[in-house]
């Protein structure tokens, strides 16, 4: 709910006077925009709040006749509640969940959907469906994906479930009550930022030298990517026809990674060269998938050693991993597609941001 918090007149740029109270705010706000829905009025919100904010403790200062120290701002932000609160505030209403518990709801709801439940249906339900399914796979798929559907609407049903008990019946949580803005963590500064951009491209170029290297030793020592299978396992067709292709992307990989690096100032290329990736990563799944439904044999990722072709105890062996492999393809192309159409949106948004003009702030008014 938006009410009025501060209507004292204040020029736009105005600023407090105390310097710890600027420092505190800050870190304040930095709190909040965490708790935020990412997209592009929430530069927009923060911006409002802050000079909410500022205001306010001009207005202290006028009546006291000197700056406000550290405690007396924290006061204030004290009154106008916790980060996680206002921001809930701030975002889209929520009627089943409220708005102190929304951010929570949704964290919780996260995690065990998308790092718990698929990839337990991904590399163990599905590949257990597969073994057991007497070489018909595509019943096997069929049941996966319908348990792995089944398991996501009961989870998620459950997690709602608690959550909406909690809200009804008022449990409080104790957030504003203990929470201490003294205590927020301190504000990422440009610098620091650049500084952390410079290094994720760093460990990004050196994982992918490494990525490379692995990849063009494969051939020759095949336990680098079978592991002790490699003693009864050896690459399928399927393999042997895109290995090159992967290289190549692997290689556009580290040339996109390098320019990131040695060119920290071109904003646009980063954004940009890994819609580019993915697009050409979809591209390659799209036509490897396509291989697959055309393959010949049974097993097209992974096949049988020369000196164990005739042995039965291993066909359920290459039969289980080329089903991981099939799962983990389509996962990944399915991943791929969802990440495209993100990175297509932050692009628009980076080129919209660089194109617009600056916007008037108007005083944001919570309490």
């Amino acid at each position: 709910m938006r009410n009025v918090m501060s209507n004292s007149p204040s020029s736009p740029m105005s600023k407090p006077t105390s310097p710890q109270s600027t420092e505190l705010i800050d870190r304040y706000l930095q709190a909040v925009r965490f708790w935020l829905p990412r997209g592009q009025g929430q530069e927009d919100l923060i911006a409002e709040l802050g000079e909410d904010l500022h205001s306010q403790v001009e207005d202290k200062e006028a009546g006291l006749g000197h700056p406000l120290d550290k405690t007396e701002t924290a006061a204030i932000l004290k009154r106008c509640g916790s980060p996680m609160m206002v921001a809930a505030r701030l975002g889209p209403q929520r009627h089943l969940i409220g708005p102190a518990l929304f951010p929570i709801y949704l964290f919780v709801l996260k995690m065990v959907l998308f790092w718990i439940l698929i990839p337990v249906f991904v590399f163990i339900v599905g590949p257990a469906n597969v073994a057991n399914s007497g070489g018909n796979w595509g019943l096997a798929v069929a049941s996966t994906i319908g348990q792995l559907w089944s398991g996501l609407f009961i989870a998620a049903g459950i997690i709602t479930l608690v959550f909406a008990i909690i809200e009804r019946t008022n449990t409080q949580l104790g957030t504003e009550i203990r929470w201490d803005p003294l205590k927020l963590p301190p504000v990422r500064k440009e610098k620091e930022n650049g500084k952390l951009s410079r290094l994720k491209a760093a460990c990004e170029f050196g994982f992918n030298i490494f990525g490379l290297i692995w990849l063009l030793l494969v051939p020759y020592y095949p336990f680098l990517i079978l592991g002790p299978a490699a003693a009864f396992l050896k690459a399928g067709p399927l393999l042997h026809t895109f290995y090159l292709p992967f290289v190549l992307l692997s290689v556009v990989a580290l040339f996109r990674s390098g320019i990131t690096l040695a060119r920290p100032n071109w904003g646009w290329f980063p954004p940009l060269s890994q819609l580019a990736q993915s697009v050409l990563m979809l591209i390659l799944l799209h036509y490897m998938i396509q291989d697959i439904t055309r393959a010949p044999g049974a097993f097209p990722f992974v096949v049988l050693a020369d000196a164990v072709r005739d042995s039965a105890k291993y066909l359920k062996v290459v039969a289980i991993v080329n089903v991981s492999l099939l799962i983990s393809v389509a996962a990944t192309w399915l991943g791929l597609c969802i990440a495209t159409v993100i990175q297509t949106w932050e692009f628009l948004r980076y080129l919209r941001k660089r194109g617009s003009p600056p916007r008037g702030i108007v005083s944001l008014i919570l309490r």
